[in-house]
């Protein structure tokens, strides 16, 4: 992304919050120029997602290649999800954002409906129906999809090879598209922060002010500690020349609260500014907004200590690591759009049996907090692809 346009995102961030602050509900107004931007962010995701996670398993050379990115890149996501929300979890303790809280309860902001199990988790990944999961969007089955379709035109030879090339046109087309809507991306900011510092404020924040605080230390601490020591030891790279290459995508997840809105972005930062490659990162980052959940992990630690606390509740040893491990699993199964890390918060309560109307608690934030996490988990999405595409080039290397 040019620097140009990385300076107009900035200035448009900055011009929103004064904008939002000074005109307070009357910045709802420029909300519209925040839809019209989603809406094109949100036309082009699943042929997105389909052609690139096609052309990078057909690219792939072999299928036992692509296990091999496949294990990599989970590995890495997992491994960094527990160590958030263990970051998540000290950064509650050290900050205690639920004692001397006076907040009521609002039981109709608790989500509605029980959440999957694990089982039921994994088996939804598997589509009945790939036409359907196109047509509403079901991003999981969608990647499901594309690998087997990938590994099927693989297998098939040469007689699929008007399918390959017609996926590589597809993804190519969907690439220029990308470009196209990239250059409305500050007016998009603008129009999606303004009306929310608007709405919010700074009154609703002032008594759950330390969650805020702890939510925002944690992701500082993780980005600056975990990402860059991922990025410079396995990646191979300068963490300041990573950050940099990756804050136009931070800037826009922040904003949208969507880390599968903000692929298209993170795809072309990844690819132009941190020269990772288009076959890695068509596999690994589509994946990564489905199941990449560091900022989501971060925000699960400080809640449940929280909600503990303000509850009177004390967390044994047991039930921290319980809430490590289910925070950890469940990233897997929450879908990367605004408010998942909610949903995904009642399946942590329930297993260590704490009120469900503690979500209620921060509703009034979650706005707020889900703008924080999300750019960590956009960030983590490419630290990933800087990583497994420093393994696979070194492998490269040391076979040849």
């Amino acid at each position: 992304m040019k620097k140009g346009l990385l300076w107009q995102i900035l200035g448009a961030f900055i011009l929103a919050i004064i904008v939002g602050l000074i005109f307070g509900d009357g910045a709802s107004y420029v909300a519209p120029l925040g839809d019209l931007f989603l809406r094109l962010i949100t036309f082009i995701i699943v042929p997105l997602i389909l052609s690139t996670i096609v052309v990078g398993v057909t690219s792939a050379g072999d299928v036992k290649k692509l296990g091999r990115l496949g294990g990599k890149t989970i590995t890495y996501y997992l491994a960094t999800s527990f160590l958030a929300i263990s970051i998540g979890l000290i950064a509650g303790y050290i900050f205690s954002p639920g004692t001397g809280v006076d907040v009521s309860v609002n039981e109709e902001a608790v989500p509605s409906g029980e959440t999957e199990s694990v089982v039921d988790t994994i088996l939804n990944i598997i589509p009945t129906n790939p036409i359907e999961s196109l047509a509403t969007a079901s991003v999981l089955q969608i990647i499901f999809f594309a690998i087997f379709l990938g590994i099927g035109i693989k297998l098939a030879g040469e007689k699929a090879a008007p399918v390959q090339r017609f996926f590589e046109g597809l993804a190519e087309v969907m690439y220029k598209i990308t470009g196209m809507i990239m250059k409305l991306v500050p007016i998009g900011v603008f129009g999606l922060l303004a009306p929310i510092v608007g709405e919010y404020g700074a009154g609703v924040l002032l008594p759950l002010i330390k969650v805020i605080l702890a939510l925002l230390v944690a992701c500082i601490v993780h980005v600056a500690i975990v990402y860059s020591f991922a990025v410079r030891t396995f990646g191979k790279r300068s963490p300041i020349q990573f950050f940099k290459g990756i804050l136009p995508a931070a800037t826009v997840a922040f904003s949208t609260c969507s880390s599968a809105g903000t692929l298209p972005v993170t795809m072309k930062n990844t690819q132009e500014n941190l020269k990772v490659s288009k076959e890695t990162s068509s596999f690994v980052l589509p994946l990564g907004a489905t199941i990449n959940m560091d900022g989501t992990a971060l925000y699960q630690g400080i809640a449940v200590v929280f909600i503990a606390q303000y509850f009177g509740e004390s967390l044994s040893f047991a039930q921290i690591l319980t809430v490590a491990l289910i925070a950890t699993l469940a990233s897997i199964g929450t879908a990367g759009v605004p408010g998942a890390g909610m949903v995904m918060l009642t399946m942590v309560l329930t297993a260590v049996n704490l009120p469900l109307e503690g979500v209620a608690l921060i509703a009034g934030i979650d706005r707020v907090l889900d703008m924080m996490r999300t750019s960590v988990n956009v960030m983590g999405d490419a630290t990933a692809s800087v990583v497994v595409d420093s393994s696979e080039e070194k492998r490269e290397a040391e076979a040849a």
